[in-house]
């Protein structure tokens, strides 16, 4: 893996021969955030993706994004390489409405040995895959904490012995996360990945995701939708491709510069189509 490469790619190189510590650790996860999108676009322009760490890393320095298994696994290879002691953990994303369960359809991180003032036990959560998650690591302590305008709850997991539950603002867009103590390698999400990338039941096959996470909020764009929480409100349909592949590239970052002339005409028909089905189904 380019690491100089995508240390640039975020913004950062200068954190090449950094020693580890709690406070670069911050500024790594947050520029990530703020860099590279939460996206799973590949799947709307029929791409086939892997869960492969370092495929996925190699595709965010390329200037693209992905959803967890892509995110959370690039930025565990990234920090690796730099000297961090990070592990791999399998979660479970619980939507509003769901019970809470260890589904796999979430890579979680956890980093330890970095002591701070804040976090005496050096222990931390880390996740780029949640799209509007936390900003910064947490502590992997018990608590309440406040990061722009959202609230989140870190306490033991019920579902999980020994594990964690992440409890999301009430705005956000889900209700909350577990992940086991266990380590585990990327083969633990291969057939959850390729439901979640196939399945016509599956979120990200039916609702063309991005977001992006900043210091103050989050923006949310879902099909045509483009909604903004946090400092600003704003919510407003993207009627026509020319605003929508400005907002890709103007907002989150994502100018598509690997995708072609055709392709963008192909993915804009069937965005817009799906919204246009969605309307139609919401009238009834």
């Amino acid at each position: 893996m380019n690491t100089a490469g995508y240390l640039r790619r975020i913004g950062l190189p200068s954190l090449l021969n950094a020693p580890t510590s709690a406070e670069n650790l911050r500024a790594l996860h947050a520029a990530h955030l703020e860099k590279v999108a939460y996206e799973a676009l590949e799947i709307w322009l029929d791409r086939p993706t892997t869960v492969d760490p370092v495929e996925s890393a190699e595709r965010v320095i390329g200037g693209r994004g992905g959803y967890c298994y892509h995110l959370n696994g690039a930025f565990s290879e990234l920090i690796r390489a730099l000297g961090y002691d990070v592990t791999r953990h399998v979660g479970g994303v619980q939507n509003r409405g769901e019970e809470p369960g260890i589904t796999a359809n979430h890579l979680v991180l956890t980093v330890r040995g970095l002591p701070s003032p804040d976090n005496p036990g050096g222990e931390w959560l880390v996740d780029l895959g949640l799209g509007d998650g936390f900003h910064e690591p947490l502590p992997l302590v018990e608590g309440t904490y406040e990061q722009g305008p959202f609230t989140y709850v870190l306490r033991p997991s019920e579902v999980a012995p020994g594990g964690w539950r992440f409890e999301h603002d009430p705005s956000g867009s889900f209700e909350g996360m577990d992940f086991g103590p266990a380590p585990t390698d990327m083969s633990a999400f291969v057939d959850m990945h390729r439901h979640l990338t196939t399945s016509p039941t599956s979120g990200f096959v039916r609702i063309a995701t991005v977001q992006r996470r900043d210091a103050y909020g989050v923006d949310s764009l879902r099909g045509l939708l483009l909604k903004r929480i946090g400092g600003r409100t704003l919510s407003v349909t993207l009627d026509n491709d020319r605003d929508y592949y400005a907002a890709l590239a103007d907002i989150f970052l994502l100018p598509l510069t690997d995708v072609s002339g055709p392709e963008k005409e192909k993915l804009w028909r069937r965005l817009y189509e799906a919204h246009e089905a969605w309307l139609a189904s919401d009238a009834t």
